[in-house]
Order: structure tokens, then sequence, then C-alpha cells
């Protein structure tokens, strides 16, 4: 495997962890009343959007050199990091 196949994984592997955050939280929406409801799917649409440049990028990162690779790898670990920040900030608001 080369470097570059190495750091798409890497990419791969951050969105799918933020894909199953937002999963949960999906499921707990199901499970919700309807007066939670409603709140947990609009933090669930602000968490959706704020994970949407790591998804975005992906692709145009997949071409990019090795070097802008790592910058790439250290950016979507910066957006990964704040969407879980975000995630247990508002998991710790509706326990």
């Amino acid at each position: 495997m080369t470097k570059r196949d190495e750091y798409v994984e890497k990419l791969k592997q951050t969105i799918d962890e933020v894909n199953e955050k937002l999963s949960e939280l999906e499921a707990k929406a199901a499970e919700a009343q309807a007066d939670g409801k409603a709140e947990i799917e609009k933090q669930i649409a602000s968490l959706k959007e704020q994970a949407k440049p790591l998804t975005d990028k992906v692709e145009e990162w997949k071409g990019e050199s090795e070097e802008r690779l790592d910058e790439a790898l250290k950016e979507a670990k910066k957006i990964r990091d704040a969407f879980i920040h975000s995630y247990h900030y508002f998991i710790s608001q509706i326990k």
C-alpha cells in the first residue's frame, strides 16, 4: 500500500467515524418524544453541516501530492475533532 493509499484510507476512516456518530444521533431521534425529537433533528442537521467539509474534500484530497496529503490529514483530523467535541456536547445536553 502506498503512502497515498494509507492517507486516503485514514480519511475514509475519519468519515466513517463521523457517519457512525450521526447514525447514533438519528437512532436517538427516532426514540425521542415529539418535543425532544425536533431539537435532536435540528442538532443532527447542524452536525451534518459541520461534517460536510470533510466528506466534500475527500475526492479533492485523493489527487493531492503526498506533501499536501499530510496537510489534508491534519485538516481532516481538526474537522473530525471539532465534530466529535460538538457531538459530545450535544449528547451531554440530551441525557
